[in-house]
C-alpha cells in the first residue's frame, strides 16, 4: 500500500492536530453526508462496501447498523475502545495519533442512525492516548463540527469520552453498557440484543475504534474504491498488533487475504532470539494458537477459520522454539481466572481449577492424568458461558494439547514442574494474589 488508510499518523506528521487534519480530507466526509446525503445512504454505502467489525467477531457493519429500530428513541452509539486482549494495541494508536478519524467515523455512524448521542468507552489505563482524544473531541466542539446545529444542518450531535476501569471483561458489549450505565461490569442475557434493547434501554450501536475509523474513508471515496484491497468476503484493510519474539514490533496495516502469517513474520524481521518461531496466537490469549506448519494461511476470516484458529482482534503474538506451552497455557487461563467476572458458573469454577491444575503441574506433581483431566474441565466450560469470556478460556487448554501434547507429556516425563524458574513464578503469583486481596 502506497498510502495508510488508518494509521495515516505514519504518512502525515501532526495529523492528531484539527488543522493539519482537515487539511488532508479530514471532516470531508463528515460534511458530505450532513450536506448532501440522508443517514440511510450512509449506511448502504458502509453496508455496500463490506466492511466488517474490527473488534473480533467480524460482523457486517452495514447490515449491524441496520438493526436498529427507526421509530424508537433517543438512539445511542457506543464506541468500544477498552482494547483488553492481551497483544493489542491498535486502538491505541489511532485514538492517541489519528483521533479526529475516530471521531469522525462516530459522528457518521450516529448520524447514520439518527443518534444524538455518542459514549466512547475507553480502557482506564489509557490516561495518555485518552487525553489526546478528548483535546481532538474539544478541538471539533470549538470548529462547530460537534454539538448544536453542526454546519447550519440543525443536526446536533453530542460525543462523550467515558474511561473504564481496567477490566477485561467490559469489551464484551452488553458488560460495557453494564459498566458505561453505572453498574458493575457483567454481560446480560441476550436477547434481547443491543440494537433493540441496548444503553439504558434504548437501540444502540457499539462498534470497535478501527471499524468506525474505516467509516470516513468509505464514505467519501465510496464502496468500490474500498473493495480495491482484500477479498471478497473480507474487503478492506486490517491493523495487524504484532508481538512476542519478533525484531520489529508494531502495528501493521495490511489488506485482508493478500498476505500470510509466514508473511507477517517477515515484515516484523523474523525471530528476535535466533531460535525458530514455533507458534503464534493471532488473536491474543483469547484465540486458537497455530503451530508454525500453518503459517502459510493467508490473513482473512475465512482463511484463519479454515484452520481452526480466527483472525479476531489480529492481536499476533510470535513465540519462538524456548516457550514451553505448559508454561504459555498456564499463563493464558490465569489472565482469564483472574478477569471472569463470576457471574456464570462454568466460567468462574472452570477457569479456577484450571488454574490449580496447572499450577499443581508447574510444582512438580503433575501426571498426565491430570492433564487428561484438563480435557474434561473444558468440556464443562465449552457452550455453558453467559458471554464468550468462558469460551476463550478454553482456547489455551484445547489448541495447546491438541498441537503441542508432547511438550506435556515431556514435561511430565522430563519433570520439569518444580523447577526453580516455575516455583519462583508460582509464589511470586500468589504473593500478588494476597496482595490484591
Amino acid at each position: 500500500m502506497d498510502k495508510h488508510v488508518l494509521l495515516r499518523d505514519e504518512d502525515i506528521p501532526n495529523i492528531h492536530q484539527l488543522d493539519v487534519y482537515t487539511q488532508n480530507d479530514g471532516y470531508a466526509a463528515w460534511k458530505k453526508a450532513l450536506t448532501s446525503m440522508k443517514g440511510e445512504e450512509v449506511l448502504n454505502v458502509v453496508k455496500d462496501s463490506g466492511l466488517r467489525g474490527r473488534g473480533g467477531a467480524g460482523f457486517p457493519t452495514g447490515l449491524k447498523w441496520s438493526f436498529i429500530p427507526k421509530d424508537i428513541f433517543p438512539k445511542y452509539v457506543t464506541v468500544n475502545c477498552d482494547e483488553s486482549e492481551p497483544g493489542t494495541f491498535k486502538d491505541h494508536q489511532l485514538i492517541r495519533s489519528n483521533p479526529h478519524q475516530v471521531i469522525e467515523g462516530t459522528a457518521l455512524c450516529c448520524y447514520a442512525i439518527g443518534s444524538n448521542l455518542a459514549y466512547i468507552y475507553c480502557r482506564g489505563e489509557f490516561s495518555e492516548p485518552g487525553k489526546a482524544l478528548q483535546k481532538a473531541l474539544d478541538e471539533a466542539y470549538a470548529a462547530g463540527l460537534l454539538g448544536k446545529n453542526i454546519l447550519g444542518t440543525g443536526y446536533n450531535l453530542d460525543i462523550q469520552l467515558h474511561f473504564g476501569a481496567g477490566a477485561y471483561i467490559c469489551g464484551e458489549e452488553s458488560a460495557l453498557l453494564e459498566s458505561l450505565e453505572g453498574n458493575r461490569g457483567q454481560p446480560r442475557l441476550k436477547p434481547p440484543f443491543p440494537a433493540v434493547v441496548g444503553l439504558y434501554g434504548k437501540p444502540t450501536v457499539i462498534n470497535n475504534v478501527e471499524t468506525l475509523a474505516n467509516v470516513p474513508p468509505i464514505i467519501l471515496n465510496g464502496p468500490a474504491w474500498y473493495k480495491q484491497w482484500g477479498t471478497e468476503r473480507s474487503p478492506g484493510v486490517k491493523l495487524f498488533s504484532v508481538s512476542g519474539h519478533v525484531k520489529k514490533p508494531d502495528n501493521y496495516e495490511l489488506p485482508l487475504g493478500k498476505y500470510t502469517i509466514q508473511d507477517l513474520l517477515d515484515m516484523a524481521g523474523g525471530s528476535s532470539t535466533g531460535r525458530p518461531i514455533k507458534a503464534v496466537l493471532p488473536a491474543g490469549s483469547s484465540s486458537p494458537i497455530i503451530p508454525a506448519a500453518n503459517f502459510g494461511t493467508k490473513m482473512d476470516y475465512e482463511a484463519m477459520a479454515g484452520i481452526g484458529s480466527v483472525l479476531g482482534s489480529c492481536s499476533f503474538i510470535f513465540m519462538d522454539e524456548s516457550v514451553n506451552m505448559v508454561w504459555a497455557a498456564r499463563k493464558m487461563i490465569r489472565f482469564f481466572k483472574h478477569e471472569s467476572c463470576g457471574k456464570c458458573t462454568p466460567c468462574r469454577e472452570g477457569t479456577y481449577w484450571a488454574l490449580s491444575i496447572y499450577d499443581k503441574l508447574l510444582s512438580g506433581v503433575g501426571t498426565m492424568e491430570d492433564v487428561n483431566l484438563l480435557a474434561d474441565v473444558n468440556k464443562q466450560i465449552i457452550g455453558k458461558c453467559f458471554c464468550p469470556l468462558g469460551e476463550f478460556a478454553t482456547s489455551s487448554m484445547t489448541f495447546t494439547l491438541k498441537h503441542f501434547k508432547k511438550d506435556y507429556e515431556d514435561f511430565i516425563a522430563q519433570k520439569m514442574g518444580g523447577s526453580k524458574e516455575f516455583m519462583a513464578e508460582l509464589n511470586r503469583d500468589h504473593h500478588a494474589h494476597t496482595l490484591a486481596h
